[in-house]
């Protein structure tokens, strides 16, 4: 896998990812019970995304090491499957 072919699976990768991991342990400010004036009731009242932005990285990092491993050693060869 080329360099140029790697950034972009890990871009893809990160991307489905983290549409994976951000609805995940949200609670809206209506479920709380303590509505901010001028917002939307159901937005969240601590969306922690720092901490799930650094998850993210770190699951992607997992996958993408084991997709390249997989390619580096011919076990997983797209050009071969599609022919």
């Amino acid at each position: 896998m080329s360099i140029t072919g790697s950034v972009v699976v890990f871009i893809i990768l990160w991307w489905l990812v983290l549409f994976i991991i951000l609805p995940r342990n949200i609670n809206s400010q209506h479920e709380k019970g303590d509505i901010i004036e001028g917002t939307d009731p159901g937005a969240p009242t601590n969306p922690n995304i720092v901490k799930k932005l650094v998850i993210t990285t770190f699951i992607t990092s997992l996958l993408f090491a084991i997709i390249f491993v997989l390619t580096y050693f011919n076990i997983l060869n797209i050009r071969e499957i599609l022919s």
